[in-house]
Formats: structure tokens, C-alpha cells, sequence
């Protein structure tokens, strides 16, 4: 009877149509929204953590026809940029991060075993679809921030007006790490090589090519730096449309296939070089992250010439601050750290953020070496940390003024990792940082790599510069260049030249 039910279910499933948005001029155009960064979402905004670059060809080229196609993207946490595709017949709709720094197309299965997630987005039912084929192999992919994993599948999928057939997809039925439950996004689009590929899956833009969809070898890449614009971006397969970029475009090679990697010539802060490329560098353009990662050195140094401050230190005392005196209460009253930070709404013990699974001690409390573990959710962390380190000291009979004056120097000396906060009030004092790509050098102001935070009715800043550490080192240090680069400048990826192109966006 169950069997019979299911069958009557996917024959239902297969007459109903999804409305895709229609086209017009050769362009599809979908509304886009924009949320604001904030302490809950800063990890989501980095989600990819991996590596991605552009090339592009010299000629600009031009935008229509039928071979020609536009997906408008949201910005999500004015950090991430997602657009609507289709996958199977009929299509079911998803939200994905068109990600140039992975290859593979990804989305959540029918079958996924986070039951929370599946309230929240899209999943894909194979069964709901007349052109699912099955391959039947294992799949996983680790990115920076977790991984996914799942079975290998092919299904049509619909990117705009573009109909790919036969794309190799995997159904994710396992996540780990994957922050999507602050997110809108439903998975993931990878627009890499061929030769980054999980389970040599050819990316869409490769079988659009293939199948010959695209009249032009290309695909660009435009990021509205413009939070107040209704409008979050465009990406457009097979052309460029001329009211995204000012000037014409510089193309530089790729250098190393898989990432859209190239040379970095030279790296600037105010106009001074820093002699970190002597012997060459490298970039990765990574559309899945909204941040520039580089070599820790240059990093600091740059987040010095700011006056940036780390992050993990100012999140630290920010707690301390506003709720210090609840936590000393609700600790005095018995109840263990475990419950404090849910018992005052900076951490849920519902699985939507982390809870404490066991005590965590430092070294700077006990001698027994053991190393300090800091979540990523930040506030959240603090809250924890901070719990665990007053009922620590309070079992040393230590009075509340010492102990709250020692847990402002433990602040201070947290590891200097993650995002670090900078003064809201300085942007305009702060130096221009350059990047020299194919002999042109192309700035960014203040303006443009600081983001602004939003917490409640408040706000503060953040560097949009995080430290990258390369294993193994690499002998030419390696640069990703994530959202904040790409709003200020409109790219191109020609796969048919092997190149990226770089213009003023506008």
C-alpha cells in the first residue's frame, strides 16, 4: 500500500509544473533582497572558506541573443550573493551560491537527516522528478568551514532560460559545519574547473557549453556595492551586459587550473609596496566568500595600519560588559555554564547554535596546558567562555572586582585569529589597499573593505581582511579574493581563453 501511495504521489508530482521567471531580451532578471551582516551570521558570510579565481578574454563582449543568459542574485547578509535555479522536470526551486570557488552543483536530498534544516530550505526530491537518473556513487566535499556528503545523481537543470540536461548533481543527505540554518541560500552552484571537481562531475558551465547553450565561452559577474539598491548582482552566462562596468575590462591569465587562480604582481597599502610579492603571488577569485583572505603577516599588518582590534577580544569583553553581573548571579545561584548562556538568550541548546558539550579549561586558569577551544559563533563563545571562567574563579573564593578585572586581561590575551573590529568613525583616516593585476593597479578604499555589523539596534565594523593559512606554505603567497574585491570591480570569466578580466564596476 505504501509502494502503491509513493508511485500515485510521483505520478501527481510529474504533471504539476514551477513557474521559472520569464525572459526578456535574452535576460532573466529575478528579485533580489539584502540582509545585514551581524554577530549571528559572520560565519555564514565566509561559507565556502575555500578557493576560487577569475580569467577572462581582452575583447568585451556583447549582451543578447539567445545565447545569452542573466541569473539576478540577492545579497544575502550583504555578504552573499544567491540566485534561483531549477533542477528536474518538473524543476524544483532552489536558492544557490554561485560559487567560482568549487566546481560542483549541490543541494539538499529529500533524504537529508538534519530535520531542522528541512523546515528552513529547499530539498530535492528525486522521486517528484520524470528526468532523474540515478549514478548511484558516493559523494563529499570539504570546504573551509565543513563539509557535505551524498550520492552522485544526474537531473536537468534550469539556469534561467537555459536548460542544462543531464547534470551531474549531488543530493546532500549530510552536512557538517554547513551554517545554512541563518542562511537563505539551499546549496551551492560551483563555476570552477573541471579539474576541482568532486567525483569528476562536470561543472553547469562546462555542459552549457557542451550542449551548446552559450554563443560566448564566458561568463561575468557583477556584485551592487550598493546596500541601499534593491538590486544584489547579476551573474549573466555567455556575455556581459555594459551598464555594470566603466572602461574596459584588464584580463589577466590563469596560472593553475581548478581555482580561477592568477598572478598577483604586487600588493599595496597606501600606495606603498609591501615586498611580499618579489618573487610572485598568487589570487583565487572566490565568489563564495565575501572576505580577502592572505598571508597572516600582511594581514596584521594591514588590520594594524587601520587600527583594527581582534575580534574574539572585543566580542569577549563585550559580554562581560553587558552581561557580566547576570552571569555572576545566575552562576551564584547554582546553575551550571552549560544553562547560563541559554538562560540569557545569547546561545539555544535547541541545536540552531552550539552548546556547551563539555567544560572547556585554559591554561591561563589551570596548569594542565589544556588549550583554549573558541566557537565560531561568536557571541555565543564568549558567552561560554566567559561563564566557564567566572565559576572557575569563583571556586578560588575570589571577589567579584578581582575576578572581573582578571577576566578583562584573559580578554585581551585571546588568540588573534578571526575577524578583527575596527572604529566606525575612522573609515576616512584609513589607507587605500591595492592589488597590481596585469600591470594595473586596482584600489580599495575604506569604504569598500570595511563592513558594518549590525546587532540589534546597534552597530560596528569589522576589517573585511581575515588571515589565510596556507598548509603547506606556498612559495608564492596566496591571496583569495572574495565579495569586497568583486563589488568593486565587475569580472569576467572567459573558460574559452583561460583568463579573468577586471573593470570598475558602476
Amino acid at each position: 500500500m505504501a509502494i502503491k501511495f509513493l508511485t500515485v504521489l510521483c505520478i501527481l508530482a510529474s504533471i504539476c509544473s514551477l513557474a521559472i521567471p520569464s525572459s526578456s531580451n535574452g535576460l532573466v532578471r529575478i528579485p533580489l533582497k539584502k540582509e545585514r551582516l551581524n554577530l549571528n551570521n559572520i560565519k555564514a558570510a565566509r561559507i565556502t572558506g575555500k578557493q576560487g579565481k577569475y580569467a577572462t578574454h581582452s575583447d568585451l563582449h556583447n549582451l543578447g541573443g539567445s545565447a545569452t543568459d542573466v541569473v539576478s542574485l540577492k545579497n544575502c547578509l550583504d555578504a552573499q550573493y544567491y540566485g534561483e535555479i531549477g533542477i528536474g522536470s518538473p524543476p524544483q526551486k532552489f536558492n544557490v551560491i554561485f560559487d567560482t570557488g568549487s566546481s560542483n552543483l549541490w543541494v539538499p536530498s529529500s533524504y537529508h537527516n538534519l530535520l531542522m534544516d528541512s523546515f528552513v530550505h529547499s530539498r530535492y526530491n528525486a522521486c517528484q522528478s520524470s528526468t532523474h537518473m540515478e549514478i548511484g556513487k558516493n559523494c563529499n566535499i570539504h570546504y573551509g568551514f565543513g563539509s557535505i556528503s551524498g550520492l552522485l545523481s544526474k537531473d536537468n537543470v534550469q539556469v534561467g532560460d537555459l536548460a542544462v540536461k543531464d547534470q551531474v548533481l549531488i543530493e546532500a543527505t549530510n552536512e557538517r559545519g554547513v551554517p545554512r540554518v541563518q542562511t537563505k541560500f539551499d546549496g551551492i552552484l560551483g563555476l570552477g574547473f573541471p579539474e576541482n571537481s568532486a567525483g569528476n562531475a562536470m561543472p553547469v558551465w562546462h555542459n552549457m557549453v557542451e550542449q551548446g547553450l552559450l554563443s560566448q565561452k564566458i561568463f561575468s559577474l557583477w556584485l551592487n556595492q550598493h546596500p541601499e539598491k534593491t538590486e544584489g548582482g547579476e551573474i549573466i552566462f555567455g556575455g556581459v551586459d555594459h551598464k555594470h562596468f566603466k572602461g574596459e575590462h584588464t584580463y589577466v591569465p590563469v596560472t593553475q587550473k581548478g581555482h580561477w587562480q592568477i598572478g598577483l604582481e604586487d600588493f599595496l597599502i597606501a600606495n606603498h609596496s609591501t615586498g611580499l610579492c618579489v618573487v610572485g603571488c598568487a589570487a583565487i577569485m572566490d565568489s563564495g566568500t565575501s572576505f580577502i583572505a592572505g598571508p597572516k603577516a600582511m594581514v596584521a599588518k594591514i588590520n594594524h595600519a587601520m587600527g583594527a582590534k581582534r575580534f574574539k577580544s572585543m566580542e569577549c569583553k563585550k559580554v562581560l560588559s553587558q552581561y557580566g553581573d547576570m552571569m555572576w548571579n545566575l552562576l551564584l545561584s547554582g546553575l551550571q555554564p552549560d544553562k547560563v548562556c541559554s538562560s540569557i538568550g545569547l546561545c539555544y541548546n535547541n541545536g540552531s547554535r552550539h552548546v556547551l558539550s563539555k567544560i572547556i579549561e585554559t591554561k591561563v586558569l589551570h596548569k594542565s596546558g589544556k588549550g583554549l577551544a573558541i566557537r565560531e559563533d561568536l557571541q555565543c563563545a564568549a558567552c561560554e567562555m566567559t561563564a566557564i571562567w567566572i565559576q572557575t574563579l569563583l571556586r578560588q573564593n575570589k571577589t567579584k572586582v578581582k575576578i572581573f578585572e582578571y577576566l578583562n586581561k584573559l580578554c585581551d590575551n585571546l588568540n588573534p585569529v578571526g575577524e578583527s573590529a575596527v572604529n566606525c568613525d575612522n573609515i576616512r583616516n584609513m589607507p587605500h589597499i591595492s592589488f597590481i593585476l596585469g600591470n594595473r593597479s586596482f584600489h580599495l578604499t575604506p569604504e569598500q573593505y570595511v563592513l558594518k555589523v549590525i546587532q540589534g539596534f546597534s552597530s560596528f565594523c569589522i576589517s573585511g581582511f581575515i588571515p589565510l593559512d596556507s598548509r603547506p606554505p606556498r612559495r608564492d603567497p596566496l591571496w583569495i579574493l572574495g565579495g569586497i574585491f568583486m563589488e568593486a570591480y565587475h569580472t569576467v570569466f572567459d573558460f574559452g581563453y583561460h583568463r579573468v578580466g577586471f573593470a570598475e564596476a558602476a
